[in-house]
């Protein structure tokens, strides 16, 4: 089968398209021919050589995979050959404490996809059929390769802080995958929702898709601090709820942003600089709460499929490109010209 290998890392990335033996699927596994794997920043990362740790040596990158379950193996009663799929973020045992409590995305047995075992950027993957939730034919198979990350991780994010209808949630990096699915998710559950972006461009998109006002960071006066005009646009009463999706660039305006007893959800890392000084009394002051988020659970990616399925949530599936254009995907990723995200099939047509 064919599939994309990392040969080495750094700024481009030397990439090859290999041929590697289709894998066999194991007890409780299945075989799941590739439709299409988004490009994640993690993935970038591992490219540029920012994320080495717990990456298992020549491992087949890609954990955002949409396909078709082709085969299974011994004792699988969870999927069968024709079904159409989408996969959890970590390759679950079920059987775990942390399986059975629906944290999936924590087995105590689990791999990463695509960083510990082999991902989708390949025509083949094999799964645990408890990493695997069928997709009814009203969802795209391309754009479902959307639904577990980014989409179901932001969703995961929205109900671990416990956003409801009416609350002002602020939603950083709202223009890369994780942020456009976060305020879209934000606007269906009735918030009022502010986007930042610091890419410009993506303003009136931004609010097709739901949010209420956009704050872009590219503004000559603006910065990284957008708190002040968070405070301004909510009367400064401050948000209720911010989900951060850059991290440590956006995180300490993030803290300003909240109101009291705001919630504070963590869900990305983009590296790079920002100050954090002075930090602990602005969580302090306002009896903050912060939360990370590291991944999607089984129930939180079946809601996400009924949304899509409904037209509550678009998946925002900007391109499509094969294996060999892999190398140019990373690169529209590090210049963030990319609205959601692209994905890589396997090959054209």
């Amino acid at each position: 089968m064919r599939a994309l290998m990392l040969e080495d890392p750094g700024t481009p990335p030397q990439l090859m398209v290999v041929d590697l033996p289709v894998p066999q699927p194991g007890p409780g596994e299945a075989l799941v021919r590739v439709a299409a794997c988004g490009f994640c920043h993690h993935d970038l990362q591992v490219m540029n050589g920012t994320l080495r740790r717990g990456v298992a040596p020549g491992v087949v990158l890609g954990h955002e995979i949409s396909g078709v379950v082709e085969e299974v193996g011994e004792g699988v009663d969870l999927v069968s050959p024709g079904d159409r799929v989408v996969s959890l973020l970590t390759n679950a045992c079920g059987q775990c404490d942390r399986c059975r409590s629906g944290r999936e995305h924590r087995c105590r047995d689990g791999e990463g996809i695509g960083h510990w075992r082999n991902g989708g950027f390949a025509e083949y993957v094999a799964l645990s059929q408890h990493s695997l939730v069928p997709l009814p034919v009203a969802v795209d198979l391309p754009t479902a390769s959307l639904l577990a990350c980014p989409a179901g991780v932001a969703l995961q994010a929205l109900n671990a802080v416990n956003v409801s209808a009416g609350e002002t949630v602020v939603v950083t990096g709202a223009g890369g995958g994780l942020g456009v699915h976060a305020v879209q998710l934000a606007a269906a559950l009735g918030a009022r929702t502010l986007a930042v972006t610091s890419t410009s461009g993506k303003a009136t998109v931004l609010y097709r898709y739901g949010a209420d006002d956009v704050i872009e960071m590219n503004a000559p006066d603006s910065g990284l601090e957008f708190s002040g005009v968070v405070m301004a646009v909510t009367g400064d009463l401050g948000a209720d709820v911010v989900i951060d999706t850059v991290g440590t660039p956006t995180l300490r305006s993030s803290v300003r942003c909240l109101g009291q007893y705001g919630r504070l959800a963590v869900l990305g890392e983009v590296g790079g600089e920002g100050s954090l000084r002075g930090i602990i009394p602005e969580i302090i002051f306002r009896d903050a709460r912060i939360t990370g988020v590291s991944g999607v659970s089984r129930q939180t990616l079946e809601q996400v499929i009924a949304l899509a399925a409904d037209g509550s949530l678009t998946p925002v599936l900007q391109r499509l490109m094969v294996l060999e254009e892999a190398a140019h995907a990373a690169e529209l990723l590090s210049e963030r010209t990319i609205l959601g995200r692209v994905a890589l099939v396997p090959q054209a047509g």
